[in-house]
């Protein structure tokens, strides 16, 4: 029996995250966004001193074994990812943790070490998960999935637009290139590249409103239920 997942996968800045959070809020089911998941790995090795982006590979996964990472029910209903007991938070999104996150991700004993962990999220029943590799590696099962994607000058625009993620002196040039290296490097890494799974549904929102995608998914999901 297919996972009762809606997996939404997609690059960097596609929306996903947003998307997910509101798809989740509709249907009344937690939201799982495992992006967050590598942010935290890549945060918690920076205040140790560990670069990850600066080939530190055996140090980095030497440091999960003092890491513990889980999403918790919120009083509000939704889920909240803590880190060693602490909640995550805005601290995960900075452009610190931003520049080295692709590298960390990139780790295939990071992504088995967290993948055990995402799986075990289908014990919640029917969830929402995003990020790169839902549809084809997490949940290849899945009984809904869903593929975000827009051109790199809308991403850079949405990017920029979300507050602490970006340098100050940040442009949509800029933002854009770092946006395009970021995807060569997760579509070419060898630990579950980013990639559209074949029977995934492809969405470009580049001309679309948020609220446009969520009403594209919903449709679909409700379709298929009935």
């Amino acid at each position: 029996m297919a996972a009762d997942v809606i997996a939404i996968d997609g690059p960097a800045a596609s929306g996903k995250s947003t998307i997910a959070a509101r798809i989740a809020g509709i249907l009344g089911i937690p939201y799982i966004n495992t992006g967050n998941m590598y942010r935290a790995v890549t945060f918690y090795a920076l205040t140790r001193g560990v670069k990850p982006c600066r080939d530190r590979q055996t140090e980095t996964v030497a440091l999960l074994d003092r890491l513990i990472l889980e999403y918790r029910r919120t009083d509000n209903g939704t889920y909240e990812l803590f880190l060693n007991g602490e909640a995550a938070g805005a601290a995960i999104r900075t452009p610190e943790v931003t520049a080295c996150v692709s590298q960390a991700a990139a780790m295939p004993e990071v992504r088995t070490w967290l993948l055990r962990q995402q799986r075990d999220y289908a014990n919640l029943g029917r969830i929402v998960m995003e990020g790169r590799d839902i549809g084809t590696v997490v949940f290849p099962d899945a009984a809904y999935k869903f593929f975000l994607t827009a051109s790199p000058e809308a991403r850079a625009r949405r990017r920029l637009g979300q507050a602490g993620e970006t340098p100050a002196d940040a442009t949509i040039r800029s933002v854009a290139a770092e946006i395009a290296a970021r995807d060569r490097l997760d579509s070419s890494r060898a630990a579950a590249p980013l990639r559209q799974a074949p029977d995934a549904v492809l969405i470009d929102s580049t001309e679309l409103t948020i609220d446009q995608v969520v009403d594209i998914i919903i449709a679909r999901v409700r379709h298929a239920d009935h």
